[in-house]
C-alpha cells in the first residue's frame, strides 16, 4: 500500500463534503455507546480496563524475552518461524514460498500488517493473485481503496457502488443493492476459491509466548476457512502482538472484542498451536509464522515511544476522536488511521513525511481515556512535534521553517517574561479591536495555515477580566 500521508489536508477537505461518509461517521458514535455498555458487563469496568493496560505494558516491557519464548514454543509445536527485518523481507519470504509450491493464488484473512507491508501488491507483481476474504476488505480490494475504518474497512461505501464493481469484476451477473444479496454473491464467489485453495494467509491478533499459540478473532468465519482449507498456512504479525500466558490472552480477548465492536466476544475465535497433528482432519500441514519488525525495534529502543507498541488495534480511539469523526479514514493516507495512526505512522514512515498527522490533533485526551492498552496518545503526539523541531535523525525530523521557528521562540520569550507578556497582550488587544469585525490575524499575516486558515480572532469585549475584577473585587 503506497502511503499518501502527504495528501492529508487535501483528502480531509474532500471527505468533509462527503455526506455519505459523514453519515457513517455519525454511526460510530452509537458504537461508542455499545462499547461502554459491553464494558459495564464487567463487575468493575475501570479495574478491567486497568488490568488490560497492565498486561500490555508488562508484555512490551519484556518483549525481547517473550518473543524468544514464543519462537521456541511455536517451533516445538511444529510451526516454522521467520523473522522479517522489514516489509520487503516479509513479502519476499511469502512470495518465495508461494512460487516454490507453484501456487497461483492465495486467500487472505483481514490483516492490517499486510496492508502496511503491501503484501497484495508484492504477490500480484510475481503472478500470485491475492483474494481478500473479509467482506469489507474484499470490496475495497476490488475498488483499489485503502480501509476507511480499522474494523469496518468498507462501511462508507454505497451498495450501488458495490453492485457496480461486483458486476464489473465478475462477482455476480445481476444488479442488486440488497446488502444480504451482495454479501451472498461475495460468499459464493469466494467459496469456489476456497475449494481449491492451497495456501492461506492471515494476520494474528495475539501470540501466546508460553504455548506458541496464535489467536484470531472475527465475525464472518473467513479466517477459519483460510486456516482449515489449504495445506499451507502463513500467519504474519508485527512483533508487539505477543502476550506472556494463555490466561492473559483470554482476558485481552474480552477487552479487544468489547473495545472493537461492543461485543463480549467475537463470533469466531481461532487458536492454533502448530500445524495439524497426525490424527487431526482439518488444518494445514505447514504453518509458517512471519514476525515482522519493520522499524519496531527502533521504536522499542526509545523509552518514550516504546509505549506505542502496546496498541492492540481495536479501533476504540477512532470512534471517540473528534478529528476522525469529521474526516474519516482515507485522510490519514495509509493502513492506520485515527489517533493510533497518528501515533504509529510517523514512527514507521518518518516524521518528515507525516507532519500533518501529528499536528492535526486537539490533544483532548478522549483517545487516552478509552484506550484499553494504555496508550497516552497526546503525549506521544507532543513528542512527535518536539522531535520534528529538533530534526531528530532516528525518526527523520526535518525541523520547522523560519516563520514557525521565530513564532515559537517569540512566544516562549513572552511566556517566560511577565512584563513582556502583559505588554504583548495589551498590544494584541488594541490591534484586534482596531477592526470592528475582527480578522486582524489574516490582515497582518496574510495567508495562514492550520486553525487560522478558516478562522480568525474576533474583537475582544470590554471590560477585560482584570478590569472587571479590580472594579468588583470588594
Amino acid at each position: 500500500m503506497k502511503p499518501q500521508t502527504h495528501r492529508y489536508k487535501e483528502i480531509a477537505r474532500e471527505q468533509m463534503t462527503d455526506r455519505r461518509a459523514r453519515g457513517f461517521l455519525d454511526l460510530l458514535k452509537a458504537l461508542a455507546g455499545k462499547r461502554k455498555a459491553a464494558y459495564d458487563d464487567f463487575p468493575d469496568p475501570d479495574a478491567a480496563r486497568e488490568y488490560s493496560r497492565a498486561i500490555r505494558a508488562a508484555a512490551v516491557a519484556h518483549l525481547p524475552q517473550l518473543l524468544e519464548q514464543f519462537e521456541k514454543s511455536a517451533t516445538r509445536a511444529g510451526a516454522k518461524v521467520y523473522w522479517a527485518a522489514d516489509a520487503e523481507d516479509a513479502n519476499a519470504y511469502i512470495v518465495r514460498l508461494a512460487k516454490e509450491r507453484n501456487i497461483s493464488y492465495v486467500i487472505k484473512g483481514k490483516s492490517m500488517v499486510t496492508e502496511e507491508s503491501g503484501l497484495n501488491e508484492a504477490l500480484a507483481a510475481e503472478g500470485v493473485q491475492p483474494y481478500e476474504s473479509d467482506l469489507g476488505e474484499f470490496i475495497i480490494q476490488l475498488l483499489e481503496r485503502p480501509p476507511f475504518h480499522i474494523v469496518g474497512p468498507a462501511i462508507n461505501i454505497d451498495p450501488q457502488e458495490i453492485s457496480d464493481i461486483f458486476i464489473e469484476k465478475g462477482v455476480m451477473s445481476d444488479a442488486t443493492t440488497d446488502p444480504v444479496e451482495l454479501g451472498y454473491a461475495a460468499r459464493c464467489y469466494l467459496r469456489e476459491k476456497f475449494h481449491h485453495l492451497e495456501m492461506g494467509i492471515t494476520g494474528i491478533n495475539m501470540a501466546v509466548a508460553e504455548t506458541g499459540t496464535i489467536i484470531n478473532v472475527e465475525n464472518e468465519g473467513n479466517i477459519r476457512f483460510c486456516k482449515s482449507s489449504p495445506d499451507i498456512q502463513v500467519s504474519i504479525m508485527s512483533l508487539e502482538k505477543v502476550v506472556p500466558t494463555m490466561k492473559e490472552a483470554l482476558f485481552m480477548l474480552r477487552t479487544l472484542c468489547r473495545s472493537a465492536t461492543g461485543q463480549k466476544l467475537g463470533a469466531y475465535v481461532s487458536m492454533d498451536t502448530g500445524p495439524k497433528k497426525q490424527e487431526e482432519i482439518d488444518g494445514p500441514s505447514e504453518l509458517h509464522i512471519v514476525i515482522l519488525d519493520n522499524g519496531r525495534s527502533t521504536i522499542y529502543e526509545d523509552a518514550t515511544y516504546r509505549e506505542v507498541l502496546q496498541c492492540i488495534r481495536c479501533g476504540a480511539c477512532l470512534g471517540n476522536c473528534p478529528i476522525y469523526g469529521k474526516i474519516g479514514g482515507y485522510s490519514y493516507g495509509w493502513a492506520y488511521s485515527g489517533p493510533m495512526g497518528q501515533a504509529l505512522t510517523p514512527l514507521l514512515l518518518g516524521l518528515d513525511r507525516t507532519k500533518d498527522l501529528y499536528y492535526s490533533c486537539t490533544l483532548c485526551r478522549t483517545c487516552r481515556d478509552v484506550c484499553p492498552a494504555g496508550l497516552h496518545h497526546p503525549r506521544l503526539l507532543r513528542r512527535h512535534r518536539q522531535k520534528q523541531r529538533e530534526k531528530d535523525t532516528v525518526f527523520h525530523g526535518s525541523g520547522l521553517n523560519v516563520r514557525e521557528e521565530i513564532g515559537l521562540r517569540g512566544f516562549a520569550l513572552a511566556a517566560a517574561t511577565p512584563t513582556l507578556w502583559r505588554s504583548a497582550i495589551r498590544a494584541a488587544r488594541l490591534a484586534i479591536n482596531r477592526k470592528s469585525n475582527g480578522g486582524i490575524v489574516r490582515e497582518v499575516l496574510g495567508k495562514s495555515e492550520g486553525w487560522l486558515a478558516s478562522r480568525d480572532l474576533p474583537c475582544i469585549g470590554s471590560p477585560t477580566f482584570n478590569e472587571w475584577f479590580r472594579k468588583n473585587r470588594s
